[in-house]
């Protein structure tokens, strides 16, 4: 990627380095672990440079060895991690988890993030060029809760002005953040000052009490684009209509709805910035509505079917083959470990339809 040339996308957000158990159950009796990296922001960052975009994550580490190790994982995508802060003063946040899935009542996870590096970006230490030069500016609601100043600099990016990158916000709602109970207002108002917004059926009930599509999107009327998504079942769209309309009259919507493919998982985590990231390509190559929904199942299917939170995304032509297929076969889809043609471990495979099933 071209060090000069403006980005596609700027992430901007916290990434830590995370342990992952070398075994299901409670952390208490996890033996040890391995070190990867985690972070939503980053990870769709990554996600993104993969799929061939040129991509910039801001963020703030500590001047440490965790600090290097994510600045040169992250970088080793392909992502421009010329704009990340080294704080002196403060470490790199980490965190550990379970192996079980994140919506269950088995899942764990344990942060030391509390006084990060990243929990010191603001305003003042985040400049604003480093973020506004890209065409989607992607955020989180996770970046909102780290501290006081982190909010402050959410606002800012969100707040309108002339020549605003469009701004992408997954509301990505993390309860052992909001521990003020702040979160229900604090996230809708974010995600209804963005352009494009990503939200899980689960957490609009969870923080609004919302549970139909509709209704989300009668609470969070003002972008452009509102995506919600149903988990297993897929995700539907709300596209406002490009036609003029008096101010006082709502320009209607147009409603697509993709179920999601049947995927063997191998590891629940990372689907939900996976998605954001097939969506996201999908939407700056100027693909409908129906193809990006898919784009952001199919890279959704990646990230499930390997051991970690950020996987190698299918190419290009293999992921627009799946994502053309008519409403039948799409319907019939059945993804398993190694059906983007890599090696869940990172070697290429010798075809792209390892593990397609269409009956």
């Amino acid at each position: 990627m071209s060090g000069h040339a403006p980005p596609d996308f700027v992430c901007l957000g916290e990434s830590m380095v995370t342990f992952l158990p070398s075994r299901p159950g409670r952390l208490a009796d996890v033996p040890s672990f391995a070190r990867a990296i985690g972070g939503a922001e980053s990870n769709v960052a990554c996600a993104l440079a993969a799929a061939g975009h040129r991509v910039r994550w801001v963020g703030r580490v500590g001047r440490d060895g965790f600090g290097h190790h994510l600045v040169e994982t992250i970088g080793a995508y392909g992502v421009d991690v010329t704009a990340v802060g080294r704080d002196p003063h403060r470490p790199t946040g980490v965190y550990f988890r379970t192996a079980d899935d994140r919506a269950t009542e088995a899942h764990e996870v344990v942060y030391y993030r509390a006084g990060s590096a990243a929990s010191a970006m603001s305003p003042a230490t985040v400049p604003y060029g480093s973020v506004a030069d890209g065409r989607v500016l992607h955020l989180t609601g996770i970046t909102a809760a780290l501290s006081a100043d982190c909010l402050a600099l959410v606002r800012e990016l969100t707040a309108p002005r002339p020549g605003r990158p469009l701004v992408s916000f997954d509301v990505n709602h993390r309860p052992a953040l909001w521990r003020d109970g702040t979160a229900p207002d604090v996230l809708l108002e974010l995600a209804r000052r963005a352009d494009l917004v990503f939200v899980g059926a689960d957490e609009a009930q969870t923080l609004w009490g919302l549970t139909d599509p509709t209704a989300i999107r009668a609470a969070l009327p003002e972008p452009g684009v509102l995506v919600v998504k149903l988990g297993g079942e897929g995700a539907v769209a709300f596209e406002r209509c490009a036609a003029a309309f008096p101010p006082e009259t709502p320009a209607p919507d147009t409603v697509t709805t993709v179920p999601a493919p049947r995927v063997d998982v191998r590891a629940p985590v990372g689907a939900g910035d996976a998605f954001a990231a097939g969506f996201l390509s999908a939407t700056l190559r100027g693909l409908g509505m129906t193809a990006r929904l898919r784009h952001g199942h199919l890279m959704a299917a990646a990230a499930l079917t390997v051991p970690g939170d950020v996987a190698v995304p299918p190419r290009r032509a293999h992921a627009d083959r799946l994502a053309a297929l008519d409403a039948d076969a799409w319907g019939t889809l059945h993804l398993g470990p190694g059906w983007t043609g890599h090696d869940p471990e990172g070697s290429d495979r010798t075809g792209d339809d390892q593990e397609v099933r269409t009956p």
